[in-house]
């Protein structure tokens, strides 16, 4: 919930925020909490401004809605980490920085003079996080990965999908935003225990997994290999028992679990809910042998209820299947297109989602608001993303650069 007035939570925090990619949601979160994240990008633009999708379909650096979603907030500087001038300036904001956070190849940072150790001599409260593929140390920490293949290196790209075909991978960076997440969440607690100290504040370098983060994400798939000797496999589409699983009706899909958890209470008021709106053969569903476990995950038993749900299904809306549903106290859910949630009736109560201008045509765009709401300290969208190097000759100012100085770097290529 947003407050024009209020300082949010984290107000007072200072974040430089390195990432170029998805990480940027990690600094995202800290900014419309409150804090103050100035994105650093190299001075041709970080690679999130060249992924689409683009406003208007117009391939341009200041249209990606990528890089407008993921900044939002921030205030924006372009400067080449890789001159010595570039990262003078570097040390110059962390020393004044609470939390710095890079999603470079391990030892590149250390490389330019500016790893975690070498902040930390200047700047020893500094909080230091590090998002990579593998993590910092590792036979595996200097490979190459996108987020297609840490979702498979992470084991969660076997478990989507469609049984008998590749796997499906989710849509978006999921793998790099879990580790994003994870890396705000580990970055406050950092922040929190430095505070927190007895005597002078000491930070200290977070190193975030991407693998380590999507493997988090199993669930209790490792607990079945490991307990039970089975690798749990690819459902997606499927009855995992009858009545459990995915089905089609009118306009879309429905999920819903009448076999399963408590089967035998679902079982009977799912039977006597088709009985009673008269769909051909439900009433051999009423049999004692639909409430044995074993026979509900036969393809007998999933072969049969399709049968008879199905074509009832199919003349009714997902709205229609979930109200009848959960008026019966079925677990039951529709599988909402980004379109159904645009129109929901609980995330418009919430006011989930917020109107944000474009700051580079007159387009008004709906974007996804915070995902909690705090009962005093507000949440806010913020500034529109920054233009590349909008802030750079603000930033730099506040550093002691004149503007003689600042066309300088300007000229040799240090800052855009």
């Amino acid at each position: 919930m947003q407050s024009d007035s209020a300082p949010g939570p984290l107000q007072g925090i200072r974040v430089l925020d390195l990432t170029q990619g998805s990480e940027q949601y990690c600094g995202k979160m800290f900014a419309q909490l409150g804090a103050d994240v100035l994105l650093v990008e190299p001075v041709a633009g970080c690679a999130q401004r060249r992924e689409g999708p683009f406003l208007g379909g117009h391939a341009h650096p200041e249209m990606s809605l990528a890089f407008a979603y993921f900044n939002q907030g921030k205030r924006g500087m372009a400067l080449n980490l890789d001159h010595a001038q570039g990262q003078q300036v570097l040390r110059a904001l962390a020393q004044q920085a609470d939390l710095v956070i890079d999603a470079e190849k391990p030892g590149r940072m250390n490389a330019r003079g500016l790893g975690a150790d070498a902040l930390a001599r200047i700047n020893p409260a500094l909080v230091t996080v590090s998002i990579t593929p593998f993590g910092q140390d590792g036979p595996y920490a200097q490979y190459e990965g996108d987020d297609l293949t840490l979702l498979a290196f992470g084991g969660l790209l076997s478990l989507g999908g469609y049984p008998g075909l590749a796997p499906t991978a989710p849509y978006g960076q999921q793998a790099v935003l879990s580790a994003a997440q994870f890396a705000a969440v580990a970055a406050l607690m950092a922040l929190w225990e430095a505070e927190g100290a007895d005597g002078p504040r000491q930070g200290q370098h977070i190193d975030i997994s991407v693998q380590e983060s999507v493997a988090m994400a199993l669930e209790n798939a490792a607990q079945f290999v490991e307990l039970e000797g089975a690798v749990r496999k690819r459902n997606g589409g499927q009855q995992r028992q009858a009545g459990t699983g995915v089905f089609a009706c009118s306009d879309g899909m429905i999920y819903l679990m009448a076999g399963g958890v408590a089967s035998n209470k679902f079982w009977s008021t799912s039977t006597e809910w088709l009985v009673e709106v008269g769909a051909p053969g439900a009433a051999q569903l009423r049999d004692p042998r639909w409430l044995d476990h074993d026979f509900l995950a036969t393809d007998e038993a999933k072969r049969i209820f399709a049968g008879v749900f199905l074509p009832y299904a199919a003349t009714r809306t997902k709205a229609q299947l979930y109200a009848e549903g959960q008026s019966r106290r079925i677990p039951i859910c529709p599988v909402s297109t980004m379109a159904d949630l645009l129109v929901n009736r609980q995330l418009a109560f919430r006011r989930f989602f917020e109107q944000t201008a474009h700051p580079y045509s007159d387009r008004t765009l709906t974007v996804p608001g915070a995902p909690y709401q705090f009962s005093a300290s507000p949440w806010r969208l913020g500034r529109a993303a920054p233009r590349l190097g909008e802030h750079t000759a603000e930033v730099l100012a506040a550093l002691g650069f004149d503007g003689e100085s600042q066309a300088v770097l300007l000229r040799e290529g240090v800052i855009a």
